[in-house]
Order: structure tokens, then C-alpha cells, then sequence
């Protein structure tokens, strides 16, 4: 029996509803004055160097152009074979870490999902749980980003709830023994500070983003911990630093924007692009 699809939640709102609008929408962020400004390359290198991004989930509107930056980048390398996107639980409804093992769908058509890598990651505290992604937005608006810069993606997403960092540790382990020997990009959504002043934003996302170019992971967590960092994908950032741990990339901040440079708002919600890419020619996983 065929597995129905996972059936967009925000589609309407956080973007464009229909395919034409959506297409259009995604590259209006590329070109936008707060993203890249042009749209991505269809050139594209021989070799994979970009490991993994980080990059925001709002509204297209807000931090679509800012996401751009680090999908400008996918763009442009050599395809990876799967992407795992690690995302976040708003709802609270995630008994740990909980992936999905059927297809998407967004406006753009269906994104399949990696099943072998979905049983590799099945260990621990990662489990199958549909029903923890059918309201959640912070992976599916990675996808009509993935399906615009790759040519037929397939992916896995995997929710991760907040909880000690030790818990953060056991789903990092899981995730780096899965991916070993497999070309996977890995991706991070979050948002960082939100509704507060832009300059409270900017001081106390850099506080975090310090951390993430410093491959911290504990100093991520307790930075954004200890100092009450609104940083809402705290977890899956942390799960990320931790599965690089020992890996030889460089971290970069691509941009850090805020929603107040759309519309006058007193308090924002921040945003940044990161990338971390490896140090050679051969691929950045095997």
C-alpha cells in the first residue's frame, strides 16, 4: 500500500498556496534587496562543500530573502544525495525526536523521503511520529526552497523537542552515526530573538551566533539557556553542532536580518543564514 503524503499545514500563509505563485515567491527572495540579489546559479561545482546550513522558518515575507543566502549556496554545489532537516517542536507535542517516513507535499509537488536513511536514524530517542509534524511549519518551509535550488531531493525530517542537553547529546549521536558514509546536507531551522527591540535581537543573537561559528554546542545551549534567548530552534542547532563534532568545517554567517526591516514594528524577530562548509574537494560526508 502506498504511503498518502503528509499534506502542507501552512501553505496560504507562511507562502504563496498555489505552484506559480510559490515559484515566483521563492525567487523574489534570491532577488530581494535583503538576500542575495540575484538568483542562484544553474552552474554548478564537480565537488560538495557546504556540510550544513542554518536558516530561519517565518513568513516568506520576513526571512525568506535571509534563508536565501545559505540556498544560494546549496545551488551552486554538487547535489547531495539526501538532506536531513532538523526542525522544531512549537507544539510541544514531540516525545523527544520524532521523524517522518512519508512524502511532502508542498504547492511545488511531492519531496520524497529517504526511507533507508529514516530506519538508520530509528535508534533511541528518535522515533516515527506522524502525527507530531502535521501541524509543525519550521521544516516544511525549507522545502519549496530545496525543490527550487535541487533537482529531485529527497529528505528526512526530523523534529527535535527542547530538553537537557544531554538528551540533545543521545539524538546528536544518533544522527552522526546515521549519516557517516552517506552524502547528506544537513540543515538547522530556527528563528532566533523574538519580539524584542532590534537592537536587543541583534545583541543577544550574536551572543548565540558566536557560539554556532565557535562549534560549541554546549555553549550554544547554555548562552541561550542562561541569558533567556528566544531562539526557538535551540534544540535542532545544538543537535547539528553536535553531529559536526569532530568533522573538519568552517562556519560562516551569511546575513542576520529582522523582521522590523519589512514593516515598522517595535519589537522584531531576528533571523541569520550560516553555513559550515568542509576544508577540501572531496565530498564533505564520505
Amino acid at each position: 500500500m502506498t504511503t498518502p503524503p503528509r499534506s502542507p499545514a501552512v501553505a496560504g500563509q507562511f507562502y504563496e498556496g498555489d505552484g506559480a505563485s510559490l515559484a515566483r515567491q521563492v525567487e523574489s527572495c534570491f532577488t530581494d534587496p535583503r538576500g542575495p540579489g540575484a538568483l542562484p546559479t544553474r552552474q554548478r561545482s564537480e565537488s560538495r562543500k557546504v556540510r550544513a546550513i542554518v536558516v530561519p522558518h517565518a513568513g516568506y515575507v520576513y526571512s525568506g530573502p535571509i534563508a536565501a543566502h545559505a540556498y544560494r549556496l546549496v545551488a551552486s554545489d554538487r547535489p547531495p544525495e539526501t538532506v536531513l532537516i532538523l526542525g522544531v517542536d512549537h507544539y510541544g507535542v514531540s516525545e523527544g525526536a520524532a521523524l517522518s517516513g512519508r512524502p511532502w507535499l508542498t504547492p511545488l509537488g511531492p519531496t520524497p523521503v529517504d526511507t533507508d536513511l529514516v530506519q538508520a536514524l530509528r535508534h533511541g530517542p528518535v522515533r516515527v511520529d506522524e502525527e507530531a509534524h502535521r501541524r509543525e511549519h519550521s521544516i516544511e518551509v525549507q522545502l519549496p526552497f530545496l525543490e527550487y535550488v535541487l533537482p529531485h531531493p529527497r529528505f528526512v525530517p526530523l523534529e527535535v523537542g527542547f530538553g537537557p542537553f544531554s538528551f540533545l547529546e543521545e539524538v546528536a549521536d544518533v544522527v552522526r552515526d546515521a549519516i557517516r558514509e552517506r552524502d547528506v546536507l544537513l540543515i538547522a531551522s530556527t528563528d532566533f530573538s523574538h519580539y524584542v527591540p532590534a537592537a536587543t535581537a541583534e545583541r543577544l543573537d550574536r551572543m548565540a551566533i558566536d557560539q554556532i561559528l565557535a562549534q560549541d554546542p554546549r555553549g550554544l545551549y547554555e548562552t541561550v539557556t542562561r541569558n533567556d534567548i528566544s531562539m526557538c530552534g535551540i534544540a535542532p542547532t545544538t543537535v547539528l553542532l553536535a553531529a559536526l563534532g569532530g568533522t573538519s568545517v568552517r562556519p560562516r554567517l551569511l546575513h542576520w536580518g529582522h523582521s522590523g526591516e519589512v514593516e515598522r514594528m517595535r519589537d522584531v524577530v531576528g533571523y541569520a543564514a550560516m553555513v559550515f562548509e568542509s576544508g577540501d574537494e572531496r565530498s564533505p560526508v564520505k
